[in-house]
């Protein structure tokens, strides 16, 4: 079967590991609502995050869904989707020390993990992941996934209409 390569993959395939857990901890002033619905908001990093999540939700996730950077090299949104923050800098200069990456290959490295700690999240039997992204790394990702989730778990892209013409 084929497989997706990039520059930086050997040094991210088994990053997952590599993430130490941390204790999720509970901070009344920020929170809303009855206590113990099971409900959380978790701010930091999504990478702990994720991993953080794993002693409680292992295997038990019925469907995620994610939203990630699309990666199209712009600069000026609300967040910086060009894969090229000081943040995904320093992390890929203690992960992969490469200097040659391109945007798609930090983009990769940056999804590869993730991606499998959310492989862990999800229930074996009834989970399902659905992921938003555009055709600068679509084409990417489902590479990625066909590698991470088995590419016969794969069942359909759902393709909304983006742009209008004029006929």
């Amino acid at each position: 079967m084929p497989t997706l390569d990039w520059i930086g993959k050997e040094a991210v395939i088994n990053h997952h590991n590599e993430v130490p857990f941390r204790l999720l901890e509970h901070d009344p002033k920020l929170s809303h609502g009855e206590p113990n619905t099971g409900n959380m908001l978790i701010e930091g990093d999504n990478l702990e995050a994720l991993k953080a999540l794993l002693p409680y939700y292992k295997g038990k996730v019925k469907c995620i869904y994610i939203d990630p950077p699309y990666n199209t090299g712009k600069e000026d949104w609300i967040y910086n989707d060009n894969v090229n923050s000081p943040q995904i800098k320093k992390w890929l200069g203690k992960v992969v020390n490469r200097n040659d990456l391109s945007r798609h290959d930090k983009w990769l490295c940056l999804m590869y993990p993730r991606l499998v700690l959310l492989r862990e999240l999800l229930d074996k039997d009834f989970g399902s992941i659905w992921i938003s992204i555009d055709d600068d790394e679509g084409h990417y990702l489902k590479g990625v996934c066909d590698d991470i989730f088995g590419r016969n778990n794969f069942i359909n892209n759902v393709i909304w209409h983006k742009k209008h013409t004029e006929e």
